[in-house]
């Protein structure tokens, strides 16, 4: 033997079936020797799952019970099925397929198509968005690009629901799913996307389980072929199959009980997607015989990190919350997870920039540490700020920042409106940098409030809104800047972040962080809004966003690092709050309430360890009540929701006429103080006086947005306008924004 060959890259092949069980725990080895009857493996983050099933078809090859070509194993990615080839070759189990859903549908697919239907096989289209455009188009609409991107998605949403283009809009109504269009319009779409491809004879990737399911449920000659060559199934990352996948997996098992599955319902995170953990929650019912068996020993994560994230889920609620498991670090000692509050998000971006270059003094390598956020735009204060820094990064699952199409886009008509100057007819009534920035990208889908729900359209508008946040930094730090100046600073950025690809700090979100893991992960921008996102409203979707975090927090290995910031901007009101996921769990916060049952013992004791608690310097907050819808009573996080006291959904009883005088009296004062509209009242406090139509200053000066200031300048006007008479005189002084 050469050394290479006791190599981690090539690894000796077990000699026996026996010593294919070798270094397995106890709860692995019963995974790898339960080679029959219907089987369920819940596996925690960490814990080894793919070792197990590998090792379980391994030895069960190696013994000689099951025969490598009958073997199907399928998961998620070519990535992960690419990894379980090579491991079942390191092992000496050659010949098994390991493939992707629809990898090993297409060629079922392929090979049966000419018995079952006649002729070959419709052209696969790889790419569906051209012929979407031209589907919308057909209906009479122009989409961008962004706007073609969500509408694939939800076709592909559709089909993997087994949701035909009639039954769209009840589906969307169900499920209560943000549509990025009128649920009736997207079923127009749909149904011509549908008939563009008869028209050509295309098919696209949800086609093919499609086909592959109505062959096999209308040919049972072809059903039991398949059947008969397949006879065991290995299913990874179950919780995230579809209805469409279970209903091909239910076809190719048949009323046989030869299958494995393996999944954690905490880590289910793409239900947007049409990903249900239902199938695994429900395993044990579908199969009341099958043997079930629970991986808790993590062997990724130090007993803190692990600690944390038992804490986490021990408050969850819903089905998948019942079926939690609670893990048990397998690993020495590590840091306690740090909390760090910071004045605003530059400060975090450059506090958490100055922590890693710790770290990578320390000896921990750049390529080991990782920086997760709940979406893509937050990358950009943290791409400057680690260039800054001098740290490499790279981004995963996102164009960088500044080559983001949206970005491009507005920086060429940024660019144009500087040369243009006051010739541009768009800065006309645009005083200041920053108004004559919303004023451009106004043109480009920048809206004062940003739009519901998540998708491509709401990532357009997170990147432009990034670059708004900017342009009032930048006037903020250089008072009388130009569009000129802005332009200018924009371009350096750009050229400074468009050094070749490095290996170096991960930045990517917390969805493309599944799957991977490092040694230190620091997780940012923790505030209510960003995580739970603001257009998590239901339950259901509150809950995923906490397992979205639990993913974020299983990422790391040792070092786990959480932030948050107060406000926006240097000097900002610190208006934010950090997560309710750490509420009991971060020292100095109160818990929710944990929950007992499946997963065992909660996470808000923490024992004789004590988190490190940092603050930076001069942050102190008060504590503050919460805010109250008062209509449904829900507690209210969105600051817009929070001034007119309910929420955005619930029944409001503004008077509208006189929410129009408030609105014609505002232009008025704002003209002749010579400030934006928003400096005198924003349209949200406008609103709620509106609702509460006050009679009193003390009823007046309550209303979120109002306070004393505020009251003494305009309480008389406002109050007489309230009692529906007529105000006149001009204000003495300016204000300013507060």
């Amino acid at each position: 033997m050469t050394a290479a060959t006791h190599s981690t890259l090539f690894p000796q092949v077990p000699e026996t079936p026996d010593a294919v069980l070798d270094g397995l725990d106890p709860e692995q080895r019963e995974v790898a020797l339960a080679l029959h009857g219907p089987v369920c493996v819940l596996a925690g983050a960490g814990t080894g799952k793919t070792r197990a099933i590998t090792h379980r078809i391994a030895y069960g090859v190696r013994a000689g019970i099951l025969q490598p070509a009958t073997v199907l194993a399928v998961t998620f990615t070519n990535r992960a099925a690419g990894e379980m080839r090579g491991r079942l070759r390191q092992l000496g189990a050659t010949g098994v397929q390991a493939r992707t859903f629809h990898s090993a549908a297409l060629r079922q697919l392929q090979y049966f198509w000419p018995k079952a239907v006649g002729g070959e096989l419709p052209r696969l289209l790889e790419r569906k968005v051209q012929l979407v455009a031209e589907a919308a188009a057909r209906c009479q609409l122009r989409l961008d690009r962004n706007e073609l991107r969500d509408v694939t998605s939800e076709i592909e949403w559709a089909k993997v629901t087994q949701t035909v283009p009639a039954d769209y809009p009840a589906a969307v109504a169900k499920t209560r799913r943000d549509a990025p269009r009128d649920p009736a319009v997207l079923s127009q779409i749909y149904s011509m996307y549908e008939q563009l491809k008869r028209e050509r004879s295309v098919i696209d990737f949800e086609d093919v389980l499609l086909l592959t399911v109505g062959i096999l449920q209308d040919r049972g000659d072809i059903a039991e072929h398949v059947r008969g060559q397949y006879q065991h199934f290995v299913v990874d990352e179950y919780q995230d199959v579809s209805p469409l996948q279970q209903r091909l997996l239910d076809l190719w098992v048949g009323d046989r009980d030869d299958l494995c599955v393996v999944g954690d319902a905490s880590q289910t995170i793409y239900s947007f997607t049409g990903a249900t953990p239902d199938h695994l929650l429900n395993f044990r019912t579908r199969h009341p015989g099958a043997t079930v068996v629970k991986l808790v020993r993590d062997y990724r994560s130090t007993p803190q990190v692990v600690h944390l994230a038992n804490g986490l889920l021990s408050q969850a609620h819903g089905k998948a919350a019942d079926h939690r498991l609670e893990l048990v670090s397998q690993r020495d000692k590590g840091p306690e997870p740090v909390y760090t509050e910071y004045p605003d998000e530059p400060t975090e971006a450059e506090g958490t920039a100055r922590r890693i270059r710790d770290l990578i003094a320390a000896g921990v390598p750049a390529g080991e540490i990782a920086v997760l956020y709940r979406v893509n735009s937050q990358s950009e204060v943290y791409e400057q700020a680690l260039a800054d820094a001098g740290v490499p990064y790279q981004l995963r699952g996102a164009e960088r920042f500044f080559e983001r199409a949206e970005v491009r886009e507005a920086g060429t008509a940024l660019r144009g409106a500087a040369r243009a100057g006051r010739n541009d007819s768009l800065l006309d009534e645009a005083e200041g940098l920053p108004s004559q920035v919303r004023a451009v990208l106004s043109t480009k889908g920048w809206t004062s409030r940003p739009p519901a729900g998540s998708g491509a359209v709401r990532d357009r508008w997170e990147s432009l809104a990034a670059l708004v946040r900017l342009a009032e930094d930048f006037e903020t730090a250089k008072p009388g800047a130009t569009l000129t100046d802005l332009v200018r600073e924009l371009d350096e950025r750009a050229a400074a972040q468009h050094a070749p690809t490095v290996q170096g700090v991960t930045l990517a979100s917390l969805h493309s962080a599944k799957g991977l893991e490092w040694d230190a992960v620091f997780l940012a921008g923790l505030t209510e809004g960003m995580m739970p996102i603001a257009y998590a409203k239901t339950d259901e979707q509150v809950e995923e966003e906490r397992r979205l975090m639990y993913v974020g927090i299983t990422r790391a290995r040792v070092h786990l690092s959480l932030s948050w910031a107060l406000s926006r901007s240097p000097g900002g009101r610190a208006s934010r709050r950090p997560t309710r996921f750490l509420n009991g769990l971060r020292p100095g916060s109160t818990a929710s309430g944990a929950r007992s049952g499946a997963g065992g013992g909660g996470g808000i004791d923490r024992g004789t360890g004590r988190a490190a608690v940092e603050r930076t310097p001069a942050v102190e907050r008060k504590p503050r009540s919460p805010v109250r819808c008062r209509v449904c009573g829900r507690t209210l996080t969105d600051a817009g929701e929070m001034k007119l006291m309910r929420c955005e959904e619930c029944p409001s009883d503004m008077d509208e006429g006189l929410y129009g005088r408030l609105l014609d009296w505002r232009a008025g004062q704002a003209a002749l103080l010579g400030q934006p509209d928003f400096c005198v009242f924003t349209e949200k406090t406008l609103m709620a006086i509106a609702e509460a139509v006050p009679s009193t200053e003390g009823e007046l000066v309550v209303i979120a947005g109002v306070g004393n200031r505020k009251l003494s300048r305009f309480g008389t006007d406002v109050l007489a306008i309230c009692a529906g008479e007529a105000v006149d005189g001009e204000p003495e002084e300016s204000i300013d924004e507060t």
